[in-house]
């Protein structure tokens, strides 16, 4: 039989469960996720020119990433719905590598972490980004979606070796 004992989300006898948070202290949390989306360098001028016909491409996918991340308990079947502080989306473009990268900045003081808000509020404003866009470019690639950084609770502080959170946004 496989040792399931590493996993929390996996009771004794290998059922699905949710993690109980009852008697865990509420800390602040902190989560940094990010992400990319390569594209043809024509599409990419096209959003960072404001020219998409779908209307402004950055602004319409952080607001769908912002959304995204307050709706992670309803797309990621076993994580707590959780009161967000704070949630940001922010974009840098790569023109040498024609590729927006983003990242997301999620916040709580509760009892669980925030790293899947974080990496959901990513995806989907990649896949946003997608869809506006699709029109004009259908062989853009979504990926490297991480975890940069994540702050509070029992497991502390981590940070992903070579990469911090950016200081300045789009």
């Amino acid at each position: 039989m496989l040792d399931m004992s590493g996993f929390t989300h996996v009771d004794e006898r290998g059922k699905v469960k949710m993690v109980e948070v009852t008697a865990k202290p509420s800390t602040v949390r902190e989560a940094v996720a990010r992400g990319a989306i390569s594209m043809r360098p024509e599409t990419l001028s096209l959003i960072l020119d404001n020219r998409a016909a779908k209307g402004e491409v950055l602004a319409v996918a952080r607001t769908a990433g912002i959304m995204a991340a307050k709706e992670t308990a309803r797309l990621i079947p076993l994580c707590h719905p959780l009161l967000l502080t704070v949630v940001e989306v922010d974009f840098r473009a790569d023109k040498e590598h024609s590729r927006l990268e983003i990242e997301s900045r999620v916040k709580t003081a509760g009892q669980t972490g925030v790293e899947m808000e974080a990496m959901t509020a990513v995806a989907v404003a990649a896949l946003t980004v997608y869809d506006m866009c699709k029109a004009v470019d259908r062989e853009m690639v979504i990926g490297e979606i991480r975890l940069i950084a994540k702050s509070g609770g029992r497991s502390g502080r981590f940070d992903r070796e070579g990469e911090t959170p950016w200081p300045e946004r789009l």
